[in-house]
């Protein structure tokens, strides 16, 4: 990511278009407002239109705006996206997923800034920052004929690709934390620190949902509990394994390991239960598809028996409406 910065640094205060690369969730359009604020066109808007979110006979009016009369329903004259981005930066997202007959159409308005509303005759000129972002490979689209390789040729003067998460995992820590301060702040909730074991298991992990998945997983940290936050009953269950097998290596038969995490992990799945289900024990059975006297029998075994005043028993859990 420092490369992609000390490059970007270099093109930021031209007009040149720029092609984002990159899978789903990396962060291309965050890169692309980076971009934009520190350009010669950041007192100006930011548009961005989603390609691929807007049918095709919708985009043309979205992005080059139509007069009154134009076509049933256009009761009133309407700037499109194109216009709004005077002065500014114009994101096309998703641009591979652009029809060919718009792609014309946008190639026509690289090549001299020039456009027209729909039902109107008279070109108008914008001055605008264009910068396009992909999660496909564009020369196979070309080769496919679903793209237009001189439209891509206008778009592709500076490439960047976006790295996966899972190649940055050492930004891991750094953005988690980031993402749990900024919903915090989101929601007005303050929430538990991340822990070694969460870290440890954030790092881990696959993310094929990239940085949007972290955000998402540190949303519900906040709101919710380390618990909900992307598989911590996982990332507890493995410390545990982990814990267990260090101090177990040539003491304690393999069998004992897997059975104590094997138990480790039911107990959590039945808290997990237990507490989606406020602690109803009969939704609970139901839930995990067990008997009502095999899940006391179970809850009992486990230790998540809730504590009664001047009870005190390191695995119990607070809950003062249960009663088994």
């Amino acid at each position: 990511m420092n490369e992609v910065r000390l490059r970007a640094e270099k093109i930021c205060r031209t007009n040149i278009p720029v092609l984002l690369c990159g899978a789903g969730g990396t962060g291309k359009e965050a890169m692309a407002q980076w971009i934009h604020g520190r350009s010669a066109f950041s007192q100006g808007h930011f548009v961005k239109v989603n390609c691929a979110a807007i049918p095709g006979n919708l985009l043309e009016s979205e992005l080059f705006g139509y007069e009154k009369g134009a076509f049933t329903g256009a009761h009133v004259s309407k700037p499109g996206r194109v216009e709004l981005a005077h002065n500014g930066t114009l994101f096309l997202d998703e641009i591979a997923d652009l029809e060919m007959g718009l792609q014309s159409k946008i190639l026509h308005f690289l090549q001299d800034g020039c456009f027209s509303r729909i039902g109107d005759q008279e070109e108008r000129a914008v001055n605008v920052r264009v910068i396009c972002a992909t999660n496909k490979d564009l020369e196979r689209e070309i080769a496919a004929g679903h793209f237009r390789s001189d439209l891509f040729y206008r778009i592709n003067v500076v490439r960047f690709r976006l790295p996966l998460l899972s190649e940055r995992k050492e930004d891991i820590p750094v953005l988690a934390e980031y993402f749990r301060t900024l919903h915090e702040q989101h929601f007005a909730i303050e929430s538990k620190p991340l822990s070694q074991e969460m870290i440890e298991y954030l790092q881990n992990a696959d993310w094929p949902g990239n940085v949007r998945e972290l955000s998402n997983g540190m949303a519900r940290h906040v709101l919710i509990g380390p618990e909900a936050a992307l598989g911590q009953n996982v990332a507890a269950e493995r410390a545990s394994i982990k814990s267990q097998i260090k101090v177990a290596v040539g003491a304690v038969p393999l069998k004992r390991i897997a059975k104590a995490a094997i138990q480790e992990l039911e107990r959590n799945v039945i808290l997990d239960s237990l507490r989606a289900h406020q602690w109803n024990r009969r939704k609970t059975a139901a839930a995990l598809q067990i008997s009502y006297r095999a899940l006391i029998y179970k809850i009992r075994d486990a230790g998540l028996i809730p504590r009664r005043p001047g009870h005190a028993s390191g695995r119990s859990v607070e809950n003062p409406h249960a009663k088994l």
